[in-house]
């Protein structure tokens, strides 16, 4: 409780009902010091195989639109074949020009995660950020495929 000095003739003091916060932000900036410098250590860069997901599977909608990347890397929407210099303005007529569209991406065991990404940032580039990963259900007493 902090005291505050009268000028006057009487001897008393009067009380300070204000709330001294100086050590409060001391507190705070010394906090945000430390979280400063422990946040670029939080991120480890560590090989991991990622198991498979057990998820329950979301609702699919009354016409989904699927994108597939096939063995040999060509992608479909749909049943159809596209080469990869028309794909944005096959998947623009096929959702209508709706960048909203949830597009459902699917691709062969087989294909690498970087072309994965590849047709992800082609899809990024058209527009379209919602995507969804599609995958075989798992049972839940099975156990996850070995690496």
């Amino acid at each position: 409780m902090a005291v505050r000095l009268r000028h006057g003739d009487d001897d008393d003091l009067d009380v300070n009902h204000d709330i001294n916060v100086t050590p409060f932000i001391d507190v705070i900036l010394v906090l945000l010091i430390i979280f400063m410098v422990a946040a670029p250590l939080s991120t480890v860069d560590v090989q991991v195989d990622l198991p498979a997901a057990s998820a329950t599977p979301s609702p699919r909608p009354d016409k989904p639109v699927f994108l597939t990347i096939d063995e040999q890397l060509g992608v479909s929407l749909g049943n159809d074949k596209v080469p990869r210099e028309t794909f944005a303005p096959a998947l623009e007529a096929l959702t209508r020009g709706d960048k909203e569209t949830r597009i459902f991406l699917r691709a062969d065991e087989e294909v690498a995660y970087g072309e994965i990404m590849t047709v992800m940032n082609m899809l990024r580039e058209a527009g379209y950020l919602k995507i969804a990963l599609v995958g075989l259900e798992q049972a839940p007493d099975s156990a996850p495929p070995a690496p």
